[in-house]
């Protein structure tokens, strides 16, 4: 991973551009558009409760809309406090065509840790990654309705401990039994081995034959792994999934093994692996329509 950032940097450096990928299913210049724009330095590393922070939310809402994603009720946007501070969730939905009672949430946190000695920190794959993601899925599926209703979830505060998913968990817009799954992208922009994790199978066995299907096709090797108790990397609790989860609603956490750029300056746009970032959205795509085609079944645990 080291090796892959320095010569992505130094290409960067001498203005060289990886090329924007094609895609038959999603935007992909628009997608690359989307990640670049959250992770400049205008954003201001998009804490929660700053102008950075208010700056890329508005940037949420301007792309839900854009995207087709309706809002509940008159705004997208529900608020919390923890701590003296002040967080905003972003939240939509576009309803299904069979099902619109019964909702599979999409989420992904839009915050990242702000400046650090006047250095900021984009986060282009934490987590600008899944945000933009979020606004390829949307307008994919506003094009393609799905049998069931999607929940699309912008949250803030993940790095503050998962604030922003825990007050949507404790009051989220449709009853609590309409949410059938969560599937939560974090961290999905780069891997120089085309690596995605889908994290949540240990504690929701139900969900992995769906996985396999979708990892037979994917565009990416979709892998299983990171959630065995005990093990250095388990990722269980480390990003929204668990907030379902803890509510008694099966979460999937899709990442990658970021692990030398993870809060680090040098997560910006211009290192983000295009290629695979492209073809991970796909497989999330992918996700999200295997479990709409089967989400009757997941409900009954299935």
């Amino acid at each position: 991973m080291k090796i892959l950032a320095a010569v992505v940097l130094a290409a960067a450096s001498l203005g060289v551009q990886q090329a924007a990928p094609s895609s038959t299913v999603i935007d992909s210049t628009q997608l690359l558009r989307d990640l670049k724009t959250l992770s400049a330095d205008d954003m201001q590393g998009r804490q929660v409760d700053t102008p950075g922070g208010e700056k890329a939310r508005a940037y949420v809402i301007e792309q839900f809309k854009a995207a087709g994603v309706q809002p509940f009720g008159e705004s997208y946007t529900a608020s919390f406090t923890f701590a003296g501070r002040h967080g905003v969730n972003v939240v939509g939905h576009i309803d299904g065509t069979r099902q619109p009672v019964r909702y599979l949430v999409v989420s992904a946190h839009y915050d990242h840790v702000g400046v650090r000695n006047n250095v900021v920190y984009n986060g282009a794959d934490d987590n600008a990654s899944g945000t933009a993601a979020l606004f390829a899925l949307a307008k994919y599926f506003a094009a393609h309705r799905p049998q069931h209703s999607l929940l699309f979830a912008a949250f803030d505060g993940e790095e503050s401990g998962l604030r922003g998913s825990a007050a949507f968990v404790k009051s989220p817009p449709v009853a609590s039994d309409a949410l059938v799954v969560d599937v939560n992208m974090d961290m999905i922009g780069r891997d120089p081995d085309d690596k995605l994790f889908a994290v949540g199978t240990r504690l929701n066995p139900f969900l992995k034959p769906y996985l396999d299907r979708v990892a037979a096709a994917a565009p990416v090797k979709l892998l299983f792994g990171h959630e065995t108790p005990g093990e250095k990397e388990d990722w269980t609790r480390d990003s929204d999934h668990w907030s379902f989860q803890q509510a008694g609603i099966p979460g999937l956490y899709l990442g990658v093994e970021d692990f030398d750029q993870h809060h680090a300056p040098t997560d910006d746009y211009e290192t983000i692996t295009y290629r695979f970032y492209v073809h991970a959205v796909e497989t999330a795509l992918a996700v999200v329509k295997e479990f709409d085609a089967n989400l009757d079944a997941i409900a009954r645990r299935q």
